[in-house]
C-alpha cells in the first residue's frame, strides 16, 4: 500500500482554501468526501486503525451542516482514542477504562468548528505508552506503506488513517515522541507544539505535566493550521499557556546537527538520507554546525529510565492495579510493567532526577545557544512486529532516541518527511526552545519546498552583475560545474554583457566541431522563485536542458540560436570568467 494514495491529506471539499488545506479542492461536495473516506475505509480492510468508527450516516449530517466559508469545512479528521469526543467512548487502549465523555476535548472542539469533521477514534499504544503502535489489545497498527512493519506509535491509528488516505488530517498526543515517531514511518508532517500552547482539557493523560496533543497531516500548511487553531488557554487546562513566539528567522539561519557518533546504530540507508537532509539546508543557505547533544539524549533516559515514570502511575496506575487480572488480556503486559514500576520511586528520587534534568538542561541550552534549531533523524530504526513481538522494551527503546527529551525540557519540535529508503519512509525533525514552533514550520517549509537546480554561464556567476536576480528568487549555490564538449559560447551584443550558449552537435555531426566544455555554476531556486525569475527573462535568453560533462541533465540558460549569428564565437576561452578577464 502506499502512503497517500486516495484521498488523505491531499483531497478536500468546495469552500476550503488552499492556505488552510494546503491544497485545490478535488471534490465538489461534502458528501463526496464522506462517502470517499467511508469507502477508503473498505478497501484498506485496516480494522486495527479504528477502536470507534462513526457511522457514515452520522458523519453525512453533521458534515452536511458545515459553514463552507469555515477555514477547515469539510475536512475529515480522525482522533486518538485518549482524547475525548462527545458521544463517542474513550478508552486510552483498555476496554475496562472505557467512559462516555459529554463533551469535547478542547482541541477537537476548536477543529470542529473551524469546520473539520470528526470520523471517529482510533487505535494506540495503550494509555500512550509506546513508541511501537503495537501495545494495544485492538491489535498491532500495521504500517501503511509495508503491513508486516510498525507504524510506529503511541499515536499510531491517528497516523495511519492520515497515511493511507482516510482522512486528511488526525489528532495524537505526544509525552516520549508519540506524535513524531508515527509521521516519520508513515511519510507525514507531524507537529508537536510547544507544551501548554494546546489545552489538554478531555485528554487523559500519560504524563500530565509533559503531554501535548499533536497533529498528523500530508501537508505542513494543513498540520500547521490544524495546530494554530487548537492553541490557547481555554480557562480550564491549568498548564495551559499564551503563546509567546519568537521574531522570524534570522538571515542565516544555524542548524546544529548531532556529532558522527551520536548519529551511530541508524537502520542501513538511514545515515545517508540524513546527511541528504543536511546538504538540503546547506543547500538552502543555511549554516549547519555540528554540536554535542549528549546532555539531549542524558535527559532523553530520565523519560523511563528515572523517577519521572512515577507520574503515568499517578495517571492510570490505579486503574491497573484494580485489574491485574486483565493483565495479558485487556490490559498490555509492557504497558501494565511501565506503569506499575512507576510506583517505586520515592520522592527525594524524583527531586534528584529535576535537579539532574535542571543541570541537563542548562547544559542543553548551552550547546545549542546561537543556532536556530536542531535537526536529527525522527527516530532510529522501522522494525517489522516480528522484531517487537521478540523484544518489545529493547525494541521500543530504540525509537525515541532523538524525541525523548522534547517535553522534558520545554521544547518545540516538528518532522517532516526526508525521502525513501529502500521503499520505506525516512524522516526528520526540527527541534527549537519553547515557542519556536512557527521558526520550526518556517525552516520546515523552506526545506519541504520543491526545488529547481539551474546553471548559470554568464551575467549571473557569483561576483556578475545579475547575480543578485538568482538571490533574490531564493537562490543559493551549489557547486561548479561544466557542459558536455558539445557546446558553444557566444558574446552577445547585449547590455550588460552577457553570452550565449548554444548545443553546437558532436563531432562529425555536420553541426560544427566540438570545441571543448563551458564552466559554469549549478545554483538551487525554489520552484516558485524559479518560475518569477524565468517569467522576467529577457529575449533572447531561453531556459533549457544542459547536459554536464558527467553525462548528467540540468536545467540551464539557453539563448535563441538566431541571437549568435554574427556574435564573436569564444568558446575556446573555456567559460565566461576567463573571457571577461582575457579582454
Amino acid at each position: 500500500m502506499s502512503a497517500g494514495s486516495g484521498v488523505g491529506g491531499v483531497g478536500g471539499v468546495s469552500g476550503v482554501s488552499a492556505n488552510a488545506a494546503g491544497t485545490v479542492s478535488t471534490l465538489s461536495t461534502a458528501a463526496d468526501r464522506v462517502h470517499d473516506a467511508f469507502d477508503r475505509i473498505a478497501a484498506v480492510d485496516r480494522p486495527e486503525v479504528w477502536i470507534t468508527l462513526r457511522d457514515r450516516a452520522d458523519v453525512l449530517a453533521e458534515a452536511s451542516r458545515v459553514d463552507p466559508s469555515l477555514p477547515l469545512a469539510g475536512l475529515l479528521f480522525a482522533v486518538k482514542d485518549n482524547i475525548d469526543v462527545a458521544g463517542l467512548p474513550t478508552t486510552a487502549g483498555a476496554r475496562s477504562y472505557a467512559y462516555e465523555p459529554t463533551a469535547d476535548a478542547t482541541a477537537v472542539a476548536r477543529l470542529r468548528a473551524a469546520g473539520a469533521v470528526v470520523v471517529g477514534k482510533t487505535n494506540l499504544d495503550q494509555f500512550a505508552t509506546g513508541l511501537v503502535g503495537t501495545r494495544s489489545p485492538f491489535g498491532a497498527v500495521r504500517n501503511a506503506w509495508d503491513p508486516t512493519r510498525i507504524s510506529g506509535g503511541s499515536s499510531s491509528g491517528s497516523a495511519t488513517a492520515v497515511a493511507l488516505g482516510i482522512v486528511d488530517f488526525a489528532l495524537g498526543t505526544d509525552t516520549a515522541g508519540s506524535g513524531r515517531v508515527p509521521a516519520a514511518l508513515g511519510n507525514l508532517v507531524g507537529v508537536k507544539p510547544t507544551k501548554g500552547l494546546v489545552p489538554n482539557t478531555g485528554v487523559v493523560p500519560a504524563c500530565r505535566s509533559q503531554d501535548c496533543v499533536t497533529v498528523f497531516a500530508a501537508s505542513l500548511g494543513l498540520a500547521r493550521t490544524a495546530a494554530e487553531l487548537m492553541t490557547g488557554p481555554d480557562g480550564i487546562d491549568p498548564l495551559a499557556r499564551e503563546d509567546r513566539a519568537h521574531a522570524a528567522l534570522p538571515t542565516l539561519p544555524r542548524i546544529a546537527v548531532p556529532l558522527p557518533s551520536q548519529l551511530e546504530g541508524l537502520a542501513d540507508g538511514w545515515a545517508s538520507a540524513f546527511a541528504a537532509a543536511v546538504d538540503r539546508f546547506r543547500a538552502l543557505g543555511h549554516e549547519v554546525v555540528e554540536v554535542d547533544i549528549a546532555p539531549l539524549l542524558d535527559a532523553a533516559a530520565l523519560l523511563y529510565d528515572g523517577a519521572f515514570v512515577a507520574e503515568r502511575h499517578a495517571a492510570v496506575g490505579a486503574h491497573i492495579e484494580a485489574h491485574r487480572d486483565l493483565v495479558g488480556e485487556d490490559l498490555d503486559p509492557s504497558v501494565a510493567s511501565i506503569v506499575l514500576g512507576g510506583a517505586r520511586p520515592s520522592a527525594s528520587e524524583l527531586f534528584a532526577d529535576m535537579a539532574r534534568l535542571d543541570a541537563l538542561g542548562a547544559a542543553g541550552r548551552a550547546v545549542l545557544e546561537g543556532t536556530t534549531a536542531l535537526l536529527t533523524p525522527t527516530t532510529t530504526w522501522h522494525p517489522t512486529l516480528a522484531e517487537v513481538a521478540a523484544d518489545p522494551i529493547g525494541a521500543n527503546s530504540r525509537m525515541g532516541r532523538y524525541t525523548n527529551f522534547a517535553n522534558l525540557l520545554d521544547m518545540a519540535s516538528l518532522a517532516v518527511p526526508a525521502g525513501l529508503v529502500d521503499g520505506l519512509p525516512f524522516g526528520v525533525m526540527l527541534t527549537g526552545p519553547a515557542f519556536t514552533d512557527r521558526r520550526l514550520a518556517a525552516l520546515a517549509s523552506a526545506f519541504l519546498a520543491p526545488t529547481v537546480d539551474l546553471l548559470v554561464v554568464g551575467a549571473h556567476l557569483r561576483d556578475q552583475p545579475l547575480n543578485g536576480q538568482l538571490v533574490a528568487s531564493g537562490g543559493s549555490f551549489v557547486r561548479e560545474a561544466r557542459t558536455a564538449s558539445d557546446y558553444r559560447l557566444y558574446a552577445l551584443d547585449t547590455v550588460p554583457p552577457k553570452p550565449g550558449l548554444v548545443r553546437a552537435g558532436p563531432v562529425g555531426s555536420g553541426r560544427g566541431p566540438a570545441t571543448g566544455s563551458i564552466v559554469g555554476e549549478v545554483w538551487r531556486l525554489p520552484a516558485a522563485g524559479f518560475a518569477t525569475f524565468v517569467a522576467a527573462l529577457p529575449s533572447p535568453m531561453a531556459i533549457g536542458t544542459v547536459t554536464l560533462e558527467d553525462g548528467s541533465d540540468v536545467t540551464g540558460f539557453l539563448v535563441e540560436p538566431l541571437a549568435v549569428v554574427g556574435a564573436e564565437d569564444i568558446t575556446h576561452h573555456g567559460g565566461w570568467r576567463a573571457y571577461r578577464e582575457q579582454g
